[in-house]
């Protein structure tokens, strides 16, 4: 019988791969060699989260010893390039072909498309990716011009019936309960339950130390506690629908300096490299519905964001790629400023959110959304250096979520395609959403003087700089109308303030110059 290689790249470590499922419709297990590859090359093109790194070699080793107690026979390889690793393998065991599934950033797939055949010199079988629901069904084989989030949303769910009654009608009477899903935390009284941590075994605190010593990364390995196996993500998120789901939706846009985490889910990191199934958290997010465990509001937003925006995004990056990585429509070229790598700001939102990201290489959603991209889309920070900085810093990221999420969304530089307009607020919505403000230096009431926050100054200027452009958009003009009570006298010190503070902030110096 024909002997057959499958490679698994390192963020597809699914419970049911498609290339095993192919290699052992051509042959018997004994036949077939499961490769994994730890790609140098790869781990050095960003100076990356090393909890992330820990994350993805740490849950690479154990799904190795996952697939080696199934009966498959597993070569975990270490090369220079992930074509090196390969090269190595085809040589030693000479298959007549490799099985493979097709990579979710557009670089890996490429390379798997155009190079792989000729590089190992043997027939390469490339299969769809079944990471993603979308990717299982496309609601929009034939897209439109423009492809709304919410259509592709309910696309998606009439698809595979989640949330949806006998009557083919959603659940709860409505599609989206977005609108009841934006409060802030209140003073006191709510308990926040903690995510379950897991205690590094043998094979991760291997890792982390291999980490540690590597040259270039941020923030450091101590005090990993994520999951790396499936067991463990599965476990977390049981934890999830068990103490913190119920009140998700409606603190999902909250911001707070006492919780990083407060009620979100903490499991992309899971789904992104494959512990995690899309489909099976939704349904299970369903059944807590039925079992009176969480609101449908709650349970909607989450099924929300793992089957609505989720899948849209991975679908927009696919869309738009490869020019997407350097879209600029609003022309954008300052420097990331350095307190995005040392949390040094007198801004407390800004300050608190760094520092996390550095610490453990997360902030939710909103953090990422209305602090981050929103003071970087105000300061007019280069997209394509923001997109960087997101990826080397977040434990979750990839290159198929970060660039539309942070190009499209947060800085709104792909012309619209992804957000119909730019999501930017002055100082008032982080001061509603969150308790970043209180002992902040800054006043977020005033928007010009020595005490104004900068994202008010901000805001009105981005708002002055951009006139004509957002009012020919119909969903930003009400907020350019905004501009209309401020005086000459007003509108010169809004410019002047915001001139002189993006003038003073020092420009991130990489250590290798």
């Amino acid at each position: 019988m024909p002997h057959i290689s499958v490679w698994i790249l390192g963020d597809q470590l699914l419970a049911a791969h498609p290339a095993l499922a192919a290699a052992e419709a051509l042959t018997d297990r004994a036949n077939i060699r499961v490769v994994l590859v730890e790609s140098a090359q790869r781990l050095a093109r960003l100076p990356y989260q090393r909890k992330k790194l820990v994350l993805l070699l740490s849950a690479m080793r154990h799904y190795a010893e996952e697939l080696r107690k199934a009966g498959f026979t597993v070569e975990y390889v270490r090369a220079a390039t992930a074509g090196e690793g390969l090269r190595r393998h085809v040589a030693a065991w000479q298959p007549e072909r490799l099985l493979t599934m097709a990579a979710a950033e557009y670089g890996g797939r490429r390379f798997q498309q155009e190079r792989l055949a000729g590089l190992l010199g043997v027939p390469v079988d490339l299969l769809p990716n079944t990471q993603f629901l979308s990717g299982r069904h496309d609601p929009y084989p034939q897209p439109d011009k423009r492809v709304i989030l919410e259509n592709f949303y309910r696309s998606l769910r009439r698809h595979w019936k989640l949330l949806i009654d006998d009557a083919g009608a959603p659940v709860g009477g409505a599609w989206n309960f977005d609108q009841e899903n934006r409060k802030p935390l209140p003073k006191s009284g709510l308990a926040i339950p903690e995510p379950v941590r897991f205690t590094p075994d043998a094979i991760t605190q291997a890792v982390m130390a291999e980490v540690a010593a590597l040259p270039q990364g941020v923030g450091d390995s101590g005090g990993f506690d994520l999951a790396v196996t499936r067991a463990d993500a599965e476990t977390a998120f049981e934890d999830f629908i068990r103490h913190r789901l119920h009140a998700f939706g409606p603190y999902e846009d909250a911001m707070s300096r006492h919780s990083a985490v407060l009620f979100h889910s903490l499991l992309s990191p899971y789904m992104n490299i494959g512990l995690l199934d899309p489909l099976v958290m939704a349904r299970r997010a369903e059944q807590a519905y039925r079992d009176g465990l969480a609101p449908i509001a709650s349970v909607e937003g989450f099924v929300r964001q793992v089957v609505g925006w989720r899948e849209y995004i991975y679908w927009q990056y696919w869309q738009q790629m490869p020019g997407l990585l350097a879209a600029n429509s609003w022309q954008h070229t300052r420097s990331m400023p350095q307190f995005f790598w040392d949390g040094a700001t007198e801004m407390n939102c800004l300050h608190h959110v760094v520092d996390r990201v550095i610490a453990t290489g997360y902030s939710h959603h909103i953090e990422r959304l209305m602090v981050i991209c929103n003071f970087c889309l105000l300061a007019g920070i280069d997209p394509a250096a923001v997109n960087a900085w997101f990826l080397a810093f977040y434990v979750d990221a990839y290159e198929w979520v970060v660039a539309p999420n942070v190009i499209g969304m947060g800085l709104n530089a792909d012309g619209g395609q992804i957000a119909t307009k730019p999501y930017i607020a002055s100082a008032n919505y982080i001061n509603k959403m969150s308790d970043y403000c209180a002992g902040c230096r800054f006043n977020p009431k005033q928007r010009t003087g020595k005490e104004a926050c900068p994202y008010n100054f901000l805001y009105w200027n981005f708002l002055l700089e951009h006139e004509e452009t957002l009012r020919a958009n119909p969903r930003s003009g009400p907020a350019v109308l905004g501009l209309k009570h401020l005086s000459p006298a007003e509108r010169s010190a809004v410019r002047d303030q915001a001139t002189n503070f993006l003038a003073s902030l020092p420009a991130y110096k990489d250590s290798k110059e």
